[in-house]
């Protein structure tokens, strides 16, 4: 997401920052730039016009003009201005109220309603540890509460049974009575969706409101319609006054003008983002984090965050107590290749680091890809326990062996192998307290990935 107004941002923040003294034509021409690169990114015109003038006058300030660094102030000035208009802090879900406590939410067909209300179950149940009944209410769309089911039971989630031919108002009233029953304290109705907004859409979901009271009513929004998902917002909460924001697939969003022009225009905060198709790719939307990115600074606490979700604290202080003695085993390198695939894979960490954009060329010519993750586990797990402890006496005879177990050529077990022994030597200088390479990969090892 916003790789394509990163790029921009970046080009534009280079030529101020690497000039010795600003005056307030070349502001004003970098401010242009900036306005150019964010309509391009489809944010609304008047949203891109508002943050101009909002930041104008400090950046064309004279203490800004005769800064030592006038170009890293300015970008100072765009961050704090970003963060504002993204929604200045992260907003919790608003569950304090006598359960059962209801959720809505509600959106267009196809903007993943369905799949976001598995995703916010989970998410519920694993931070609050409350009970969630998740309940489809669309009676319209072929197979919608079969959908529901299968991912409910595929996520040990609590579903309401389906009663063939039930009205969405009589199926309400039903989950209601069955929550008081089965202990539930969290529902999460998914409304049913139509190709456009209507009034009988509008006026089903009014009813809704109404008996179930819910604590938030969140609009689930395609980011990849840009302008056309905002104004749905507006529809949305004009009719049924919507309480907060889920983006979906902001993975496949090169712009990110969705996500700048939601909060500016409708009010109210995006709470998490959908970024993939598993149900714990579903991310809290903290707008300072997002203006880092967006700024090309990387997202490090997000990703250390990720990192950390699925270790507990024996594997951490495992983990710590290798690097302090320099220890570093194939089941090592495997355990971070697995971590790599929960966090999104290469392309996920790499999204997260600062400067990326810069080596994005770089990466793509060296050919590292996802497939590599998968070869190379497959590769550690081929191998014996002798050899996972000790890769130096894997000899000719072993690595066709371990070819032959794993599937993959014997040319990428030699890379493998190169690459645990720099990864291997990395470890061991920062384990006697060395500095390793800069960069954010070291040439040496892209070299290998080729």
């Amino acid at each position: 997401m916003f790789e394509n107004l990163t790029s921009k941002l970046e080009s534009i923040f280079s030529k101020l920052k690497n000039a010795p003294s600003l005056n307030e034509e070349q502001v004003d021409k970098g401010l242009k730039e900036i306005r150019q690169a964010l309509l391009e990114a489809d944010v609304s015109l008047n949203v891109a016009k508002d943050f101009i003038q909002n930041i104008k006058p400090k950046a064309i300030g004279q203490e800004i003009i005769r800064s030592t660094s006038p170009g890293q102030m300015i970008v100072k000035i765009v961050y704090d201005e970003l963060v504002n208009i993204l929604g200045e802090k992260n907003q919790e879900l608003k569950l304090n109220a006598v359960p059962p406590v209801s959720i809505l939410l509600v959106g267009l067909q196809g903007s993943g309603k369905t799949t976001s209300a598995t995703k916010l179950a989970k998410f519920i149940e694993k931070k609050y540890n409350k009970k969630v009944m998740l309940v489809s209410l669309d009676v319209y769309r072929p197979a919608a509460q079969e959908q529901l089911k299968i991912l409910a039971e595929a996520n040990n989630i609590f579903n309401l049974p389906i009663i063939e031919n039930q009205l969405p108002i009589d199926i309400t009233n039903r989950a209601i009575n069955s929550a008081n029953l089965n202990g539930s304290e969290i529902i999460i109705f998914d409304t049913a969706g139509r190709t456009q907004v209507d009034i009988s859409m509008m006026s089903e979901i009014k009813q809704v409101k109404k008996i179930v009271k819910p604590v938030e009513t969140i609009l689930v929004a395609d980011s990849l319609t840009g302008q056309i998902a905002v104004n749905v917002a507006k529809e949305f909460d004009s009719a049924v006054n919507i309480s907060s924001i889920i983006l979906t697939r902001v993975d496949g969003d090169g712009r990110g003008g969705a996500a700048l022009s939601m909060k500016q225009i409708t009010g109210k905060p995006i709470k998490f983002l959908g970024v993939g198709e598993k149900v714990d790719d579903f991310d809290l939307f903290y707008p300072e984090r997002i203006a880092k990115r967006i700024l090309g600074m990387g997202d490090v606490i997000s990703l250390v965050e990720k990192a950390s979700q699925d270790l507990s604290q024996e594997k951490i202080k495992k983990a710590e107590d290798e690097i302090k003695k320099g220890i570093f085993t194939m089941d090592s390198y495997l355990s971070q290749l697995r971590q790599m695939k929960k966090m999104g894979g290469m392309e996920g960490v790499m999204s997260m680091l600062p400067g990326v954009n810069k080596i994005k060329s770089q990466m793509e010519n060296s050919s590292i890809d996802e497939n590599m993750l998968n070869e190379n586990e497959a590769i550690i797990l081929s191998m014996t326990k002798q050899e996972k402890e000790n890769p130096k006496i894997i000899s000719g005879s072993r690595r066709k062996r371990i070819s032959n177990g794993s599937g993959v050529d014997v040319m990428k077990i030699n890379k493998l192998l190169k690459q645990f022994k720099m990864m291997s030597d990395m470890m061991k200088k920062v384990s006697q307290g060395k500095k390793i390479p800069s960069g954010v990969i070291p040439d040496e090892i892209l070299n290998q990935l080729k």
